[in-house]
């Protein structure tokens, strides 16, 4: 009898770390201790939070203020820091803390988790993305202290922590909710400077990636020195920000004083990449905001960010090729530099996965809970992207909305790319190519 060892891939490796994640989540929020009640939450409530917060999403069919104890969600947050950082990425820093060598196998799977092009300096890489977010996450903490314990009392301390984490993660989950408002976001703080700034830098910070933040870090200002990547990540994300806050400046929110209208307009164009809060009530949004809204959520964050979606370098590929066509230029080119053919071919792939899993997952929940399309493309899209956002359909949906959502944010977090590497990773060994053919298009 021969005896085949069974040898899981980076790929494979980054997708059990998820689920494993998943369940350990379900099961300790499954523990009466987890609920202010101490009674067993259902299964189906315990897992789709779970889900959502390792894939730093943001969507709950349970207000996390009201029904989940301190002890609920101190597991919540640590399931937003882990999934926000990368299953990954946590593994390598408990290693490291514990004086343990990384692997090859090891930093490879390091490599592909943080999209990083060059193994080479992958541990020294993994210890700046730790200590860049427990800064971050800590000045965001002391930002929101001040506003924060105004408002709660001493409340306030656990609220900034958990606020901070949450926003630098681009998760989205909030603990703001009372018996008699539940499902708030910071739709309290929608005039508030101190609040709008500093959840809007978490997420800017958190959803530009860290591979941006150490090019900063290393080049400063000196915006010439800056990686292709780089340029592109701040120029895409500075486009994707300002513009949609232009048009909600002057079409959406025409009814708020001038102060709370310019941070609902910045706080509503950022958030959707892909943090999930909310200072303003979406279904007071007209039909094209809302769909703006999608676009962005599918758009999503950066690379290498704690932000889910299609990514911004995937849009400004996209863009780029649509204008290398159109000029009939034979290379796709980005700031005077030419892209990689096969770069773009998996762009190209990326976003239409995402699509068809967007517009496929949003008709099949329209058929069975018979809620208006548009109203689920908007969830499905807040899933994929994992945002968060949400018009009020998310605690009502059934059993198997549910599970199409969750397996959406599953996608949207590990990455369809990914999951495709991790099935197929032994099935693509070509010998030969096939004839060329040719085909029209347009």
């Amino acid at each position: 009898m021969v005896r085949k060892r069974f040898h899981l891939n980076p790929f494979q490796l980054i997708i059990i770390g998820f689920l494993a994640l998943i369940l350990l989540g379900t099961l300790l929020l499954l523990l009466p201790i987890s609920a202010k009640s101490r009674t067993v939450t259902p299964f189906n409530q315990c897992l789709f939070t779970s889900v959502s917060a390792v894939c730093v999403t943001g969507l709950v069919v349970v207000d996390t203020a009201t029904h989940w104890s301190v002890f609920g969600q101190v597991v919540i947050l640590l399931l937003i820091q882990i999934g926000g950082l990368g299953v990954i990425t946590s593994m390598a820093a408990l290693i490291l803390l514990f004086g343990g060598k990384i692997t090859l196998f090891q930093k490879t799977a390091m490599q592909e988790a943080n999209s990083v092009q060059k193994m080479g300096g992958i541990v020294r890489f993994t210890v700046f993305i730790l200590l860049a977010t427990v800064v971050t996450e800590l000045v965001g903490t002391i930002a929101l202290i001040p506003p924060f314990v105004i408002a709660f009392g001493g409340r306030g301390v656990w609220l900034a922590l958990f606020h901070a984490v949450s926003a630098f993660c681009n998760a989205g989950f909030d603990i703001m909710g009372s018996q008699g408002a539940q499902f708030v976001s910071l739709t309290g703080f929608v005039g508030s400077p101190t609040v709008n700034l500093t959840v809007m830098l978490l997420i800017f910070i958190g959803g530009i990636g860290f591979i941006t933040i150490y090019d900063i870090g290393v080049n400063k200002c000196r915006f010439s020195h800056y990686s292709l990547q780089t340029k592109t990540v701040l120029i895409t994300s500075a486009v994707l920000t300002l513009v949609p806050a232009v048009y909600f400046f002057f079409a959406e929110f025409g009814d708020m004083p001038i102060k709370e209208r310019i941070f609902a307009s910045l706080f509503q164009a950022v958030t959707p990449r892909t943090a999930g809060f909310n200072t303003v009530d979406y279904n007071n949004m007209s039909g094209f905001g809302r769909g703006l809204t999608v676009v962005l959520m599918l758009i999503g964050g950066s690379p290498g960010s704690t932000a889910g979606g299609m990514k911004t370098t995937t849009f400004a590929l996209l863009f780029a090729a649509a204008i290398s066509t159109f000029r009939k230029k034979n290379d796709t080119l980005i700031l005077h530099r030419r892209v990689d053919d096969n770069t773009v071919k998996t762009a190209s792939a990326l976003s239409l996965m995402y699509l068809v899993l967007f517009l496929l997952g949003g008709g099949v929940i329209s058929l069975a809970e018979g809620l208006p399309f548009d109203v689920c493309l908007f969830e499905t899209a807040s899933a994929i992207g994992t945002v968060g956002l949400t018009t009020g359909i998310t605690p009502s949906l059934g059993i198997a909305s549910q599970i199409i959502l969750m397996l959406l944010m599953f996608v949207g977090r590990v990455g369809g790319l990914t999951l495709l590497y991790a099935a197929l990773s032994n099935s693509n060994k070509n010998i030969s190519k096939l004839p060329q053919g040719k085909i029209s298009v347009g």
